[in-house]
């Protein structure tokens, strides 16, 4: 029930226009030059138990960035294995604020 109860507050504060913390993983290995088109965005990559290498893009986004994002991995034929939502910046800035 807690779960739930995070997932509502984070889907109220999020915008169209206000970027946010995401964690975008896909299957591969994605080398760092992505971190180069979008300055923001850290490039991990993890070998899974089965051997098979999974890239986790991290960073702030607004929604349109986002978009692009996802249009690029997907125009790239990789699947998406996960998209989370961390945190919104609107949350960022009202802890900053206490």
């Amino acid at each position: 029930m807690k779960e739930a109860n995070i997932v509502k507050e984070v889907r109220q504060k999020l915008t169209l226009h206000q970027p946010a913390a995401y964690q975008i993983k896909v299957p591969g290995h994605l080398d760092e030059s992505w971190t180069e088109w979008d300055g923001r965005m850290t490039v991990t990559v993890q070998t899974e138990d089965d051997g098979q290498p999974v890239t986790t893009l991290t960073g702030d986004l607004d929604q349109a960035a986002l978009q692009g994002l996802l249009r690029r991995l997907y125009a790239l034929g990789l699947p998406l294995i996960s998209v989370h939502c961390l945190t919104s910046s609107q949350e960022d800035a009202s802890d900053a604020k206490q």
